[in-house]
């Protein structure tokens, strides 16, 4: 592994820290407010006076759970980054997975649609296709590396 391998192993950590963190926060915002207040949080090109509404509780729950699903996501990637930091290739696996399918689901549904302002919604999406990028880039080329034995 070369120093430029480590490098963006060490880079792609940072960037998966800072996406976990924020879905982290992000979560932290969405699971005690109202429904209003959590869709406000995400949606927030939307006009808020458009998601103020007396929605029913099972729309609430459903809100808390996705709110749910991006404070164990944010908290697996700042793990998985750890271990990215200290070299573990199958970390690069398992963080992409979580983070960047996370990511997709955004990207798909709440971001290209245009529900969601650059900051921090669309920089988060670039964030975490970099991170992946980086990480697989030095996963390939170490496997793609011919080994030698001693």
């Amino acid at each position: 592994m070369t120093a430029m391998h480590r490098t963006a192993l060490k880079l792609s950590a940072i960037l998966w820290i800072t996406w976990g963190l924020v879905h982290i926060l992000a979560g932290l915002i969405v699971i005690p407010a109202d429904a209003s207040g959590g869709f406000q949080a995400i949606a927030d090109a939307v006009d808020p006076a458009l998601l103020q509404y007396d929605y029913a509780p099972a729309v609430g729950a459903i809100l808390n759970q996705h709110g749910w699903n991006l404070l164990w996501g944010g908290a697996v990637t700042v793990i998985g980054a750890v271990f990215i930091w200290q070299v573990n290739l199958t970390a690069i696996w398992v963080t992409a997975m979580v983070g960047g399918l996370l990511d997709l689901g955004y990207l798909v549904f709440v971001d290209l649609p245009g529900f969601v302002k650059f900051f921090p919604g669309t920089l988060m999406t670039i964030v975490s296709a970099s991170a992946i990028v980086l990480s697989f880039w030095v996963w390939w080329s170490l496997r793609s590396r011919p080994t030698t034995e001693n």
